[in-house]
């Protein structure tokens, strides 16, 4: 399994970024897919999971984050809106029980 993460960045607050994920090594249509980050001095958290049919969201990020996902270029994404400073963290994607080899992460910084 392999796990590229992509579209970080520096942004101002209330500003937007798009992450994308592209994974290889699965069948990627039939598990259940997940968001996290962590941020410096912080456990890693689970941000946003996508199943089939069904999306979560942490608290933090409810109403702000979109996780999508598309099977026929196995990736999945992740718009971020309204970004706040404590977004900043470095970005994974995984399954949504994390049994994967973490990929590199991709770094958001939110920041004036």
């Amino acid at each position: 399994v392999q796990l590229v993460e992509s579209g970080g960045g520096l942004v101002q607050p209330g500003g937007s970024l798009r992450l994308s994920c592209a994974a290889s090594g699965i069948i990627f249509s039939i598990n259940a897919l997940a968001w996290y980050r962590q941020a410096p001095g912080k456990e890693r958290e689970l941000v946003a999971s996508i199943t089939l049919g069904a999306t979560n969201y942490a608290d933090s990020v409810k109403g702000r984050f979109t996780i999508s996902r598309d099977n026929a270029r196995s990736t999945v994404s992740l718009q971020m809106n309204s970004l706040k400073a404590e977004d900043t963290a470095l970005y994974y994607c995984n399954s949504k029980d994390g049994r994967w080899p973490w990929g590199q992460g991709t770094q958001v910084t939110v920041s004036s």
